[in-house]
């Protein structure tokens, strides 16, 4: 059974999951952002998924991607996979705005998160339809 990088856990929150993968939320007010972690141990690098797995998970990101530029009218979708501190796959998907906390640079190391309390959440979440992500 694989396990989710400390990290990841500790940084997000848990949405749901598909066959292949966890679907989870930055905890940080400051931005939509999603994560989307292949269930996979060991595994580092989007290439090294079987190329069936490989393209399921481009579906997906790209749904997650296409639903959250809808929901939430962004200037821009940043999708990324860094790993330099995680080295558990694991893909962003962020919502951006001109005039955010980081615009235009990136997202990452800018500033300080804002966590959300323990019993919030955005609203956003709630019109996500994770259902169109089964059997993608």
């Amino acid at each position: 059974m694989a396990t989710l990088h400390p990290r990841l856990a500790a940084d997000t929150r848990a949405l749901g999951e598909t066959d292949l993968c966890w679907l989870r939320w930055m905890n940080d007010q400051r931005f939509a952002w999603l994560i989307v972690v292949p269930k996979r141990d060991g595994l580092r690098e989007w290439h090294h998924l079987p190329v069936d797995e490989q393209v399921q998970l481009l579906t997906q990101v790209n749904a997650l991607a296409g639903q959250l530029e809808t929901i939430t009218g962004a200037d821009k979708i940043n999708i990324g996979a860094l790993g330099n501190m995680v080295p558990q796959l694991h893909i962003h998907v962020i919502a951006r705005f001109e005039g955010d906390p980081c615009w235009p640079g990136p997202v990452w190391g800018q500033g300080q998160p804002q966590p959300w309390p323990e019993d919030a959440q955005p609203d956003w979440l709630g019109q996500l339809d994770l259902a169109l992500l089964e059997g993608a």
